[in-house]
């Protein structure tokens, strides 16, 4: 039995909980609602850092089908601090390459991560059951996870100091209060519709096919992207290989496609045996359909992830079309943007309107990752003569012209948001290069430990804030005891008896010169830079993305 049968048939044990016949509700401090991708990495997160949690699943077993499937190198590296990174990775395929073609031409090739020096790819593909199985099997070895599968939220009621869950299970309903309940229950999401709440933007009028398809071909782990071909004219088809065999199509249909007809096994087969036969590495192969599905899909978003004591997450908050992989990715960096802040709160190590920064920043990452979708989807799929005669003049352009290369869009693949605005940064007062400004999420490098080891900059950060310092003795005996409200510095010291630039990415990334620090914040997002600072400046820094300054200027 292969792993992914595993997978798609494992479920788990509904347990009944003594709080189920408890005379009054217990209390938790946080409830998160539902066990995906974004909801397991959240409660992880928070457990890790000391916060008991309760994670509520209407369901007991994982996703069907590969769903989500593409995971970015950010997503990667918050998995890595969760503990499962390097898991994902061995089992996923790893790809930075993608092509462009015009009906039988390659238009362009691009490459997502040109330079060296990072220790994770691109781009991983990995059907989202993986996902969820790994994820929900290192929650099960974290005692502060209490993970009840086949607890359906049904009603949700905020009070001042805290919020009842109302909760059906097999064995009939109980009350739950919690401190703050995280929704993550997806773009149906229960609890928003408890609250009368609802998400606003746009529905594309299209309809696509899913079709996982098992072959053995000898291919490429690339990204290969057609428009108009002549085995389905007038349409976009996507192709990624997968673990196991398993290859991801993406056919177009156009929205007076029915669905029903469109996932018959004998009207799958045809297009995918004309894909086939396009290619001659592929023409030969004999495939097996795994799994299908047809979509449709909108850009939309909530006014706001927060409302008192309830907070929003991944698709409960924000949706997107698939083309550029922004769905999982965005909702697992709702997870690390919000884990920190919350068990800060809980612990009182910083104010309740620190929660307020998540919802700024997540809204404000939110509406940049609509915004490249919403200009994917339309590239991709034209709704007018005129749009179309634009995109087929880019891409005729796209195969001699590099300047056309840059308007093809045929989703632009998900990069982590900058949040330049941010309340918790300290603006610059020092020249620096680079692209690690404060709102940044930090860069991995190449690093040789003292020991002479090889290891990567990102394995050394620690939990809570820590500062890259390019080694200066004066400056590093003035820091290394620095805490504030229970978060202690972690200093990584470049140079000296610290880590060796082995390349000299560090330096030529972070723009450091001798006595050059850079703070970073707990979710390794930039918050303050300087020449050579004052221990005064790199504490106040630090209080002041613990929400201390919230009055200047918000995110856009």
């Amino acid at each position: 039995m292969s792993d992914a049968v595993d997978f798609q048939a494992r479920t788990f044990d509904y347990v009944p909980h003594a709080d189920q016949r408890a005379a009054t509700p217990a209390r938790r401090p946080v409830a998160i609602v539902g066990a995906g991708p974004v909801g397991l990495s959240l409660a992880i997160d928070l457990a890790q850092r000391g916060i008991p949690v309760t994670v509520l699943d209407n369901d007991n077993r994982l996703s069907t089908g590969s769903r989500a499937i593409c995971f970015a190198k950010r997503t990667l590296e918050v998995f890595d601090r969760l503990g499962v990174g390097e898991r994902m990775v061995a089992k996923g395929v790893s790809w930075n390459v993608g092509k462009v073609f015009l009906r039988d031409e390659q238009v362009f090739r691009f490459d997502l991560l040109p330079e060296a020096g990072h220790e994770r790819p691109a781009f991983i593909n990995l059907q989202q059951y993986y996902v969820e199985g790994y994820l929900a099997e290192r929650a099960a070895q974290l005692p502060l996870i209490d993970l009840r599968w086949r607890n359906e939220v049904v009603a949700t009621q905020p009070h001042h100091d805290r919020v009842t869950l109302t909760i059906a299970t097999p064995d009939g309903e109980y009350r739950l209060d919690a401190d703050h309940v995280v929704a993550c229950d997806g773009s149906r999401s229960a609890v928003r519709r408890h609250l009368g709440l609802e998400s606003r933007g746009r529905t594309f009028r299209d309809r696509f096919l899913i079709a996982d398809v098992r072959m053995d071909i000898e291919a490429p782990a690339e990204r290969w992207f057609w428009f108009d071909p002549a085995f389905h004219p007038n349409q976009s088809v996507l192709l990624h290989r997968q673990p196991d065999g398993v290859w991801r199509i993406d056919f177009q249909l156009g929205w007076d496609a029915d669905p029903e007809q469109e996932k018959k096994l004998e009207n799958i087969v045809p297009r995918v045996k004309a894909l086939l036969a396009h290619s001659p590495a592929m023409k030969d192969a004999r495939f097996t359909l795994e799994w299908a599905s047809v979509y449709t899909f909108a850009c939309m978003r909530m006014d706001s992830f927060r409302h008192g004591r309830v907070l929003f997450a991944g698709d409960a908050a924000h949706g997107v079309s698939p083309f550029g992989a922004r769905g999982a990715n965005s909702g697992v960096q709702d997870a690390d943007n919000l884990g920190w802040k919350l068990a800060a709160v809980l612990q009182g190590a910083a104010p309740d309107a620190l929660l307020d920064t998540y919802a700024r920043e997540r809204e404000a990452a939110a509406d940049e990752n609509i915004r490249h979708s919403t200009r994917a989807t339309d590239f991709i799929t034209p709704k007018s003569a005129a749009s179309r005669l634009y995109r087929d003049a880019v891409l005729a352009l796209a195969k001699t012209q590099p300047f056309a290369r840059t308007l093809v869009n045929s989703g632009r693949l998900s990069t982590p948001a900058t949040l330049q605005g941010s309340l918790l940064n300290t603006p610059d007062t020092d020249a620096f290069a680079g692209a690690m400004e404060p709102g940044a999420a930090a860069a991995d490098a190449r690093v040789t430990r003292a020991d002479g080891r090889d290891d990567w900059l990102l394995r050394h950060l620690g939990a809570g804030f820590t500062a890259i310092v390019a080694h200066e003795p004066a400056l590093e005996r003035a820091l290394g005891d620095l805490a504030v409200d229970g978060f202690a510095l972690k200093l990584v010291v470049i140079g000296g008896n610290g880590l060796a630039d082995r390349d000299g990415d560090v330096a030529r990334r972070y723009d450091l010169q001798a006595g050059s620090v850079v703070l970073l914040r707990p979710d390794a997002h930039v918050c303050a830079r300087w020449r050579k600072p004052a221990r005064a400046q790199v504490e106040a820094a630090m209080r002041r993305a613990l929400g201390a300054a919230r009055e200047a200027t918000p995110c856009p």
